[in-house]
């Protein structure tokens, strides 16, 4: 049991800002590598094909028109990247509004500590278990250990994340939060700013 700031954790949990968070975090995800080539960038000559008058055939420039079979892409994707930024205050507010909606729906437990001895996969199992953890769970530390981290490194529906890193998209993702109490202090102290 642990007592939680109301100017905090309590409120109304905006879930709009939760959504632009999230919606801003996977454009900032993207790879963004696709490509296709204009009329300067594809394979041909620049030669023109035949002459401009007397063939009885339509003008033409050069075989790498788009208007062509093998010819350039007119507007087609670019490499480019689709990261924009968010306020920090918006950040902040939509992480404060994810944790607010998780403690409602009693989806966050504060154990003592989050470690295992070994970094290995059974061990993070017997630690979820411990606490009744079962498909998409987040673990929330001040400072997470590299057994821990290395435990769940197999179990594709568990995440540990350092408090001054975990997102709005990480809680809202998440079926159920382990959090520490200094990791619970830390989250206090920057939301409340």
């Amino acid at each position: 049991s642990i007592d939680l700031g109301e100017e905090t954790f309590g409120g109304r949990a905006d879930i709009g800002l939760v959504w632009e968070s999230v919606v801003q975090e996977n454009a900032a995800a993207r790879r963004g590598t696709h490509g296709t080539k204009t009329r300067g960038e594809v394979r041909g000559s620049g030669r023109k094909p035949w002459r401009q008058k007397g063939t009885g055939r339509a003008r033409v420039g050069e075989i790498r028109n788009p208007l062509w079979r093998t010819g350039g892409t007119v507007f087609g994707p670019r490499p480019r990247s689709y990261a924009y930024p968010l306020p920090k205050k918006v950040v902040r507010r939509a992480l404060r509004a994810a944790l607010v909606q998780k403690l409602r729906d009693g989806a966050v437990t504060v154990v003592d500590e989050l470690s295992v001895d070994e970094p290995k996969t059974s061990q993070a199992v017997e630690l979820l278990a411990r606490f009744d953890v079962a498909g998409r769970a987040l673990l929330v530390d001040t400072k997470s250990g590299e057994h821990l981290k290395r435990a769940v490194q197999n179990l594709s529906k568990v995440r540990v994340v350092d408090s001054n890193q975990v997102t709005a998209r990480d809680v809202a993702a998440a079926a159920r939060i382990l959090m520490t109490p200094a990791a619970v202090e830390h989250l206090e102290k920057v939301l409340a700013s």
